[in-house]
């Protein structure tokens, strides 16, 4: 026969079981042991400091009303919380008397125990005055503030549902929020924001942003120390995390493994996850389909290219924030020429201005013509979508805005397939930034023009002919 304290622990844990997700309990609850009872306090192990801090902060209530189901009003709860060899304890525990008749008592703890009668009493180097929340720096910087952010019709989606999770973390339907896009686009600025935001209205929130080959490199160091427990209590600890450029990990089966526990053990338990990718997330490669699966759960939003109109309009918010003045002609001549990054656009007037305040020089629009035609010789050769577009195009003697039509004639339909089957090849966009610039199309549609020409072109000569002469017009 077990004996009573066994048995007490069990019946506890029959009933948390039915209550929280099966990770949780397995994490939280399985590790646990039932050392005695005594009248009615119940005295536990927990593997640390930090385990115990955990069970308090987010599973007291239900811990407190099966223990009372058990023992009656006046049950009371000890926690053995065993210390490392690191901590100069030799492995002791020191207790802690929990009362469990209410919230407030569960709470109000002293700490201040001798670890046994046979040595000279050690210091507690813990202390634990209440419930102690992580310490986290969030890793935000502070330049990027929704203020800071400009919305246009390419980041409109985007920047609303993460003005509605920065109200809302957690309770919204947008968790996970998937943020994807090409480089330089705003992703990481977005999403900052969002964990500014947070902070500010929610200062007692814990916010982590972290990049995912930083988390990567995170995992591999406790692999190495043997602490992998540690790291994956901390970040299940996180109200909201946000991860940026999730696509590194690919083919990192342990560390997506982790992550997985990671991202379920915060979903189930409300918390708010915010991630990045270049791409979306049908189109990542070398992910687990059990991962891709979850980060569709909420919302995916891209950021495409801005227009001219939002190229000036973050220009324009720039130069204020730096206090300079621009003529309105060097302004527009930028936007209208570094169109594929926001970064680039950015970093083409931080030279412009730079070359001026060095050389002592005003600027005007020859001068800065000068500056930035250098700065944007490389991009302006690069190939984008609409360019491929207007490429096929004249090849067939169309209109762009035929391929943008719902018409379904043979020629023009096939003018489509060939652009998307371009841009797919001989530009970075993502399958579905191709569909929404080439007749808003979905990234199926994309995906099914390009194995169509690839079939053309393996059973018609002559079509393939086609095919490279356009391709040589691009490159030319």
């Amino acid at each position: 026969m077990k004996p009573d304290h066994f048995k007490i622990w069990e019946n506890c844990l029959t009933v948390i079981e039915d209550n929280i997700p099966p990770i949780s309990f397995k994490t939280w609850f399985k590790p646990i042991v039932p050392l005695k009872l005594n009248d009615d306090v119940l005295t536990i192990q927990v593997p640390s400091l930090f385990f115990y801090e955990h069970i308090e902060e987010q599973y007291i209530d239900i811990l407190g009303k099966t223990l009372r189901r058990e023992l009656g009003p006046k049950a009371k709860l000890e926690y053995s919380v065993v210390m490392d060899k690191s901590d100069s304890l030799d492995n002791g525990a020191a207790i802690m008397n929990v009362p469990t008749s209410n919230k407030t008592d569960l709470r109000n703890r002293p700490v201040q125990v001798p670890l046994s009668s046979d040595r000279p009493n050690i210091r507690n180097p813990f202390v634990i005055p209440g419930i102690k929340k992580l310490n986290v720096d969030p890793q935000l910087n502070p330049e990027y503030t929704f203020d800071n952010f400009v919305e246009g019709d390419c980041n409109r989606l985007a920047r609303n549902a993460s003005m509605a999770v920065a109200k809302n973390p957690g309770k919204t339907a947008f968790n996970p929020l998937f943020i994807y896009s090409n480089p330089g686009l705003g992703k990481t600025h977005l999403v900052q924001s969002i964990g500014i935001e947070i902070k500010k209205n929610m200062p007692e929130k814990t916010v982590l942003y972290v990049n995912a080959n930083k988390f990567q490199t995170q995992f591999t160091e406790s692999v190495r120390c043997n602490s992998q427990n540690d790291f994956l209590h901390f970040y299940q600890m996180i109200d909201v995390l946000i991860i940026d450029d999730v696509q590194e990990f690919a083919g990192k089966t342990k560390t997506q493994n982790t992550f997985f526990h990671i991202f379920n053990h915060l979903h189930q338990s409300g918390k708010q996850l915010i991630l990045t990718s270049d791409k979306a997330p049908v189109e990542l490669q070398g992910m687990e389909d059990r991962l891709l699966s979850r980060f569709k759960w909420g919302l995916s939003a891209d950021l495409q290219i801005p227009d001219f109109e939002t190229r000036v309009a973050i220009l324009k918010k720039k130069i204020y924030n730096d206090g300079v003045n621009l003529p309105e002609d060097v302004i527009n001549y930028i936007a209208g020429n570094v169109i594929h990054s926001i970064r680039e656009l950015e970093g083409a007037l931080i030279s412009l201005l730079a070359q001026a305040t060095l050389n002592r020089k005003e600027i005007t629009f020859e001068s800065a013509k000068l500056i930035v035609d250098k700065l944007i010789k490389k991009t302006q050769r690069e190939i984008s979508v609409d360019f491929i577009q207007k490429a096929v195009c004249e090849y067939f003697g169309l209109d762009v805005e035929s391929l943008h039509s719902k018409t379904r004639k043979r020629e023009i339909v096939q003018a489509r397939q060939i652009a998307m089957f371009f841009s797919k090849n001989m530009t970075n966009s993502s399958l579905s930034t191709i569909g929404a610039k080439i007749g808003k199309k979905d990234h199926a549609t994309v995906l099914h023009a390009c194995k169509t020409i690839n079939n053309l072109m393996e059973t018609d000569k002559e079509f393939k002919n086609q095919i490279i002469e356009i391709e040589s017009q691009i490159k030319i």
